[in-house]
């Protein structure tokens, strides 16, 4: 029967869906957004999940990257058709403090660091844009984005345009020689003044990366609460990103020294984290280990906000695209682990293919990026499909669509464990799809609404759904620092974990990478159990119900018949 009301549930959903389209991926919500503990709500109190890339647009020419490869609104367009909800827009302060520079055209910009190509390419891509003054150009990506209903984050990256960041450029922290706080007051409020009413301008961050060696928490209160009194006053529309000390790595000052701010359900922490925040970590030791070191960390220093009732919005993040980086690769596959069991807001680094022109290199290809260098083509499209499902919530406000249940999820692949018949082995697939599970205190691994369990089978053969979940290969436990192992015992008393085949199709293997070898990759392994209301395909129709309920009652005669 908890079957049959599962489907229902799915369904309906899925109709509403149907009837009244805008409510899911991609779409933006009505605004403007406010916080309800550790999410982001639309005025409807229904959660808005942050699904972003930033675009960059605080190097010296101080212009969006990629108006020289493809017109605005083709850009902006592509990023809503990738599956991103919004665009973390960075902007250098000096083109908001600096009336010269403000005032330079788009055309002189590019002229002034010898880039007559770009200029050529943004007259034929961008011919509306290429004489605009430097702040208009800005303002008119802002309107395109909104056009094209992706939502904005303006981001004051940096003072002085350049390539962000370094202990020693001027711009980490409060007094340094290009980061006057007054003068960032006055830059955000005319920011926060400018783009009040400006369609899907949701948030602003205040600045990024604070570092360097003046950093102290004395005058992070001071005048991070300072510049967020000063945006409000001029934009009460716009939720205010706190970045915390370190590159953005370390909030934990605020555990026990709150925040003190005139206004409520506006504020949003940030936190940055990278393969290479780690150095090479992931490289040179175990993944197991490292994962499980880093996520402590991590919670410590940045996590604990979302016990405290605030959103953690991941505002950087990314890997080298073409894939052939270890220490991105392995690191990734931690990062997709956390980020899909905290269901975070997150913004990827970068979209940017390739920039004018960056740290004296003209054309510099970003491995980083989702596009290509010619801002044609998705540089890896096998990467955005992982991602893609941290696009969607997991769970929140409005987002009930059914009970609430398990998914068991694959970080590697991004897929999560389906069942598609009782005479098919169990498989990966995409997580709109999968199974809903419940998770027992006695660490049984139940499909929700049946009695079927996951258990273990032979060394090398795939797992298998049994009703007899009392043995101990019915019993399955988080092992390893990561906690992402799941392993279970067979009955002669050996360990297996979970694991998947070249043809994506769940088995049990012996458990990887316990001891400390750093050439061991356990990402195949890698499971977590997700909480979730998300409802599953509704696709799983009546024929499939029967093939249940046939394999029930063969189960039965073969129990009966002991």
């Amino acid at each position: 029967m908890g079957r049959y009301l599962f489907f229902f549930l799915c369904f309906l959903s899925s109709f509403i869906l149907y009837v009244f389209p805008g409510t899911g991926k991609g779409a933006v919500m009505a605004q403007p957004l406010n916080t309800n503990s550790r999410w982001i709500v639309n005025e409807s109190g229904q959660r808005v999940k942050f699904a972003c890339v930033n675009w960059v647009a605080h190097l010296e020419v101080v212009v969006a990257e990629g108006l020289s490869k493809q017109p605005v609104d083709v850009i902006s367009k592509g990023i809503l058709d990738m599956g991103f909800n919004c665009v973390r827009l960075t902007w250098p302060l000096f083109l908001f403090t600096n009336d010269t520079l403000a005032s330079t055209t788009v055309r002189k910009s590019f002229k002034n660091q010898g880039l007559n190509e770009s200029i050529a390419g943004l007259q034929a891509n961008n011919p509306s844009i290429v004489d605009l003054s430097l702040i208009n150009a800005y303002q008119a990506v802002v309107v395109s984005l909104a056009n094209n209903n992706v939502m904005i984050i303006l981001d004051n990256q940096i003072s002085k345009p350049g390539w962000c960041c370094s202990n020693f450029d001027g711009n980490g922290f409060f007094g340094d020689q290009y980061f006057n706080p007054d003068v960032w007051i006055k830059g955000l409020t005319k920011v926060a003044t400018m783009f009040n009413g400006t369609k899907n301008v949701v948030a602003m961050s205040l600045r990024n990366e604070l570092r360097g060696q003046k950093q102290n928490v004395n005058d992070w209160y001071r005048y991070m609460q300072k510049g967020a009194e000063a945006v409000h006053t001029a934009n009460p529309n716009v939720l205010v990103i706190f970045s915390g000390l370190n590159y953005d790595k370390d909030l934990s000052f605020t555990l026990n020294k709150p925040v003190n701010l005139t206004f409520t359900n506006k504020l949003v922490f940030e936190v940055h984290w990278y393969g290479f925040s780690n150095g090479k970590a992931w490289e040179t030791s175990n993944s197991n280990q490292v994962c499980g070191e880093v996520l402590d960390n991590l919670m410590r220093s940045a996590g604990f906000v979302l016990d405290q009732g605030y959103p953690l919005f991941v505002s950087e993040f990314g890997v080298d695209m073409r894939g052939s980086n270890v220490n991105d690769n392995r690191y990734l596959n931690c990062f997709m682990g956390w980020a899909a069991e905290y269901d975070l807001d997150w913004a990827l680094w970068t979209l940017v293919g390739s920039y004018y022109l960056r740290e004296g290199v003209v054309g510099m290809n970003e491995y980083y990026g989702v596009l290509d260098w010619n801002w044609c083509d998705i540089r890896n499209s096998t990467f955005l499909q992982r991602l893609s499902v941290l696009q969607s919530p997991f769970r929140g406000p409005g987002y009930a669509e059914t009970r609430p249940h398990k998914v068991i999820f694959h970080p590697m692949t991004g897929l999560c464990i389906q069942w598609k018949s009782p005479f098919e082995p169990l498989v990966l697939g995409l997580c709109s799809e999968a199974e809903a599970w419940t998770y027992t205190p006695q660490n049984t691994l139940t499909i929700k609404g049946t009695y079927f369990c996951l258990q273990a089978n032979e060394l090398g053969q795939p797992a298998k759904l049994g009703v007899i979940c009392s043995y101990t290969n019915s019993k399955w436990e988080t092992i390893s620092d990561s906690k992402m192992l799941l392993s279970s015992k067979l009955e002669d008393g050996s360990s297996v974990c979970l694991d998947i085949d070249s043809n994506n199709a769940i088995v049990t293997n012996t458990c990887k990478c316990l001891n400390r070898n750093s050439t061991c990759d356990p990402g195949s392994q890698w499971f977590k159990i997700i909480d979730s209301t998300r409802c599953t395909s509704a696709t799983k129709s009546s024929v499939r119900i029967n093939s249940i309920f046939s394999f029930m009652a063969k189960n039965m005669l073969a129990i009966s018949s002991w």
